[in-house]
C-alpha cells in the first residue's frame, strides 16, 4: 500500500492540497448571499480541505493551491480567495469555540447534579442501613448506591471524552484560517 505523504504533492515542506476548478464560483456556497470575502465554502470544498488537513498532524506544514483556467484569474484572486478561505476558517474556529464552552459548561452543570444526586444515594443508603439488615435492604443500598454512581456517567464522560474532538476540529480550523493559499493556472 501506498504511504500517505506520496498520495500529496509538495512545494518545499508543504503538502498541497490541491484543488481544480472550472470557476472561483465551485468553491462557494451559491446559496450566500455574504459579499465574497464572507461567503461560506462550498460544503465539499470544505469537506475536502479539512478531511485533508484532518489526515496528518497539525504540525505538517500544508498550503491550498486552486488550479482555475488562466482566463479567470485576476491579478487580485489569489489574494481575495486567501483572504474569503481565512475568513471562513477563522468563523468556524470560532463556532467550535463556542460549543467548545457549551459542553464545558454543559459538563459543569452535569457534575453539580451528579454529585448532588451521589450525595443523597449515599445519604439515604445510611439511612437505610440504619433501619436494619437482611437481603431487601441490601438490595436498596446497593441500588442507591449504583444510582448515585450511573448519575456520575454523563459529567465523566463530558470531562473525559467528549470535549477533546471539539477542542481539535477548532484548532484545525484555527490552522486552516492561517494556511497559505495558492492560486495557480490549470494547464
Amino acid at each position: 500500500m501506498k504511504d500517505l505523504v506520496s498520495r500529496y504533492r509538495r512545494h518545499g515542506e508543504s503538502l498541497l492540497i490541491e484543488m481544480k476548478l472550472n470557476t472561483l464560483a465551485q468553491l462557494f456556497n451559491s446559496l450566500d448571499p455574504s459579499p465574497f470575502f464572507e461567503k461560506d465554502l462550498d460544503q465539499d470544498a470544505e469537506t475536502y480541505i479539512v478531511d485533508t488537513a484532518r489526515e496528518f498532524p497539525l504540525k505538517t506544514s500544508m498550503r491550498i493551491v486552486i488550479h482555475l483556467p488562466p482566463e479567470t484569474i485576476q491579478p487580485d484572486t489569489a489574494e481575495s480567495v486567501a483572504h474569503a478561505i481565512h475568513n471562513y476558517f477563522d468563523y468556524k474556529a470560532q463556532i467550535a469555540d463556542a460549543e467548545l464552552r457549551i459542553k464545558l459548561r454543559q459538563g459543569r452543570g452535569s457534575l453539580l447534579i451528579g454529585l448532588t444526586f451521589l450525595a443523597a444515594c449515599l445519604s439515604a443508603r445510611e439511612l437505610i442501613a440504619g433501619l436494619g439488615t437482611g437481603t431487601v435492604y441490601e438490595i436498596v443500598q446497593e441500588g442507591l448506591l449504583i444510582s448515585g454512581w450511573v448519575a456520575m456517567w454523563r459529567p465523566i464522560q463530558i470531562f473525559l471524552y467528549d470535549w477533546w474532538p471539539i477542542r481539535n476540529l477548532r484548532t484545525l480550523y484555527n490552522k486552516l484560517s492561517r494556511i497559505k493559499v495558492d492560486i495557480r493556472p490549470s494547464s
